[in-house]
């Protein structure tokens, strides 16, 4: 069995100016994933330091990067889910934590609990010794001035760089992780997809693993993650299930979006509506990065 690993940087308009960086970052994170997996770690393991080294990376809206929302505040969200045996945990409006994923996989592993939310997420972060930031450790002064440009409109706006990652191990077995910072001027409280199991993110190794992005009350109201697996299911590629997908969310509810998906067979796709998408994947034999 061969080892995938896919990540994504957000489906979203990604402008010109941020591309280039947008590109190095998801490579850069596919080329950490991929060496966790390449030294015998699990699928869980690597989508953790993928999505790690999203977060750590200002370009993206995740940890250091993350928007702000209407009170100008970071509030964060993630999930984690392990396909070998559908453990999976969740935080969402976290507050000052630069690694969600990593608080979201503690949720999995030292809780009997799926997601924590808010307040009680920072706690059970601080129980364990996990360190908080300082707001202004995780916002770029790209991000502020975007929020003071744009704290006047009453709906979120939308900034849809949400990371993820999906890998199929050595041992055939499937994972995936996604985080976000969410939309730009989101109410206070607002949780979207990204750490919603089904929605943002789902594995299965009877199936495969997806991590979502895009417009997350649009993935919310079709389940995507979990819609792409049940095309999967009946036996669609994986290609073919992500755009049957992607078309269902665009017809029933005029969301935008991407997902990427691994087969436990090492087949994979990284598929979207919007504009652009920044993607990268590292198989045996190369790695591809695209926007």
């Amino acid at each position: 069995m061969s080892a995938v690993l896919v990540v994504h940087g957000g489906a979203w308009a990604i402008p010109d100016e941020m591309a280039p960086a947008s590109v190095d970052g998801v490579k850069a994170a596919a080329r950490h994933g991929a060496s966790v997996l390449k030294s015998g770690g699990s699928a869980l393991d690597a989508v953790e330091a993928a999505v790690r080294a999203l977060e750590d990376n200002p370009i993206f809206n995740a940890g250091h990067g993350a928007t702000l929302n209407v009170d100008g505040e970071v509030e964060l969200d993630a999930i984690i889910v392990d396909g070998r045996t559908l453990a999976s945990g969740a935080v969402s409006c976290v507050t000052n934590i630069a690694n969600p994923v990593s608080l979201a996989r503690a949720v999995m592993e030292k809780t009997s609990h799926v997601m924590l939310t808010g307040k009680g997420a920072n706690q059970f972060a601080e129980s364990i010794g996990i360190n908080t930031f300082p707001t202004d450790k995780l916002v770029t002064e790209y991000e502020k001035k975007e929020w003071e440009k744009h704290k006047k409109y009453i709906a979120g706006v939308m900034a849809h760089d949400t990371v993820g990652a999906v890998a199929v191990d050595c041992a055939g077995n499937v994972a995936c992780a996604t985080s976000t910072g969410g939309i730009r001027n989101k109410m206070v409280g607002r949780v979207g997809d990204s750490p919603v199991i089904g929605c943002g993110g789902y594995a299965d190794n009877s199936s495969g693993a997806v991590s979502c992005t895009g417009h997350g009350e649009s993935i919310l109201k079709v389940t995507l993650a979990r819609l792409v697996l049940s095309h999967v299911e009946q036996e669609k590629s994986v290609a073919d299930a992500s755009q049957l997908s992607l078309q269902y969310m665009s017809d029933r509810v005029q969301g935008a979006g991407g997902t990427i998906v691994v087969a436990p067979s090492g087949q994979w796709a990284a598929t979207f509506t919007t504009e652009r998408m920044a993607w990268a994947a590292a198989t045996h034999k190369d790695l591809l990065a695209f926007i």
